[in-house]
């Protein structure tokens, strides 16, 4: 795997949340520059400063990692879902979605792909690993919680790598977040 593309952290802006409760930053999404309403996938960083309603998006799927604070406890649709740290939780984006925060502000990775159009994966890794997938797939490494190596390409906390073809190494000393995305059809 090669790095297609570096997305740094520093001048992602801040744009407000639909629901007007917070702010998101977005990392990358397909097609790029889409926005909130023609995306296939999003993927970004939410700053959550506290509790409340989430914005819905018909015919899509999320999942929710915190990667900084203590975690969230989320009622989706009326379930009780725990969102700890480094532990990806998906659930659909288009019930209707409440947050509580465990104990003060967090920030989330948030993945968004269309339902029945993309498929999405996260993982978060420590140390070195070999990320493969499928040759149709695109992946997205965000470092998250310190410096991160992705096919010898440096990236700093909250900096990003879309990669293309299969078998790069990625390091870290910290935690790292592997978003795999790819068409159904």
């Amino acid at each position: 795997m090669r790095v297609a593309r570096v997305l740094r952290a520093a001048g992602r802006a801040a744009a407000p949340w639909r629901n007007g409760g917070g702010v998101t930053r977005e990392i990358a999404s397909g097609p790029e520059g889409a926005g909130t309403e023609g995306f296939d996938w999003r993927v970004s960083l939410a700053d959550v400063r506290g509790d409340g309603p989430f914005s819905v998006f018909p015919g899509t799927d999320r999942i929710l990692t915190v990667i900084d604070g203590a975690g969230m406890d989320l009622t989706v649709g009326g379930r009780h879902l725990l969102a700890q740290r480094y532990v990806p939780r998906p659930f659909p984006g288009d019930v209707p979605t409440d947050g509580r925060l465990l104990a003060g502000p967090v920030v989330n990775l948030n993945v968004m792909h269309r339902r029945g159009a993309v498929r999405a994966a996260v993982a978060v890794v420590r140390g070195a690993l070999t990320v493969g997938a499928p040759p149709d797939a695109t992946v997205l490494v965000v470092a998250l919680d310190g410096p991160a190596e992705v096919a010898g390409v440096a990236l700093g906390r909250y900096d990003a790598a879309l990669c293309d073809a299969p078998g790069a190494v990625v390091r870290t000393d910290g935690h790292a977040a592997v978003v795999t995305l790819g068409r159904t059809d």
